[in-house]
């Protein structure tokens, strides 16, 4: 449980840092500045930060799911008679 627990909290932080400095990036363009290409690339910082946490979220349940199932049963196939 450590290691997903692990996993989850750095895609938290990595998440919570680019959404920041998307944050940050895109009030500057859209309201501080004259320089208009700052706010899509606010945009596409903050898209980026949700895509990254959700992958980082579906990595860890799709690996907790993995931990949970019945591993090593075997289907013999049918025998001809």
């Amino acid at each position: 449980m450590n290691k997903r627990t692990s996993i989850l909290s750095i895609t938290q932080y990595i998440g919570l840092t680019l959404l920041s400095i998307g944050l940050i990036i895109f009030s500057i363009g859209f309201f501080g500045s004259d320089y208009s290409i700052l706010t899509p690339i606010g945009i596409g910082t903050i898209v980026a930060a949700v895509f990254i946490f959700l992958i980082g979220a579906f990595f860890v349940a799709t690996e907790e799911m993995l931990f949970k199932t019945q591993r090593g049963i075997r289907s013999l196939p049918e025998q001809n008679k």
